[in-house]
């Protein structure tokens, strides 16, 4: 039987799940420079045209990665990077765009992972996993799940500055963070079942309810935190 999440159903102007780790569990962001490379490249592929090309003096580098854009094709709404792991919220607007930008990211952290460990092979497990959400009460709880994830981790590295939290909370800004749908929920009181929580912040942090045990097995893997 195939491991969850692995044999994947993608639709335009769906919302997922991806998730994936380490080969062995072994770790994949080792220091501070690491977490700062995938945020480059999330940038790379994800900031919008326009405001890659208005960068003064971009270089080749920059260049290079304009014809592999996907600003148009997918928002990232959240994400963490964990030791060993990564989750991603994702909307994707084309049939394709996830696939396309999972190969692109992936395969360019594993090439700059290997040249700085002067390693070889493969350094994710398998295939990654997408589980796509298809309710409201889902969208929140996964974004609040995975805002909690990088609280637990005891690392010298700071894991929740590499999350999406602060850009929610307004403490940074990226335009290739989408924080706003997931917002509009708190600000326009969507959900009844929220009308308690007075913010996002709230609803993460004092939330009484586990967040994984709503999600259940059908979105998170056993042993993915």
């Amino acid at each position: 039987m195939p491991s969850k999440n692995i044999i994947k159903e993608y639709i335009e102007n769906g919302y997922y799940h991806i998730y994936t780790r380490g080969v062995e569990k072994r770790d994949i962001f080792l220091d501070k420079q690491d977490c700062v490379v995938f945020f480059h490249y999330l940038r790379l592929y994800l900031s919008s045209i326009e405001e890659l090309e208005s960068q003064n003096n971009p270089g080749a580098r920059i260049q290079r990665f304009i014809p592999l854009n996907l600003s148009k094709e997918i928002d990232l709404l959240s994400f963490s990077l964990m030791p060993n792991h990564i989750h991603l919220q994702i909307k994707q607007y084309t049939k394709d765009g996830i696939i396309k930008f999972m190969r692109r990211i992936l395969t360019s952290y594993v090439m700059y992972f290997n040249k700085k460990y002067q390693r070889i092979g493969t350094l994710f497990q398998s295939t990654y996993k997408a589980a796509r959400i298809e309710s409201d009460m889902y969208l929140l709880h996964l974004s609040r799940y995975i805002h909690l994830n990088p609280l637990k981790v005891n690392s010298a590295i700071n894991f929740i500055d590499f999350s999406s939290y602060p850009y929610y909370l307004g403490r940074k800004k990226a335009s290739w963070v989408k924080p706003e749908e997931i917002l509009s929920f708190f600000r326009s009181a969507k959900r009844q079942d929220l009308k308690e929580v007075f913010s996002y912040q709230s609803f993460v942090e004092d939330y009484l309810e586990d967040s994984s045990e709503i999600l259940g097995s059908l979105v998170i893997e056993d042993d993915i935190v």
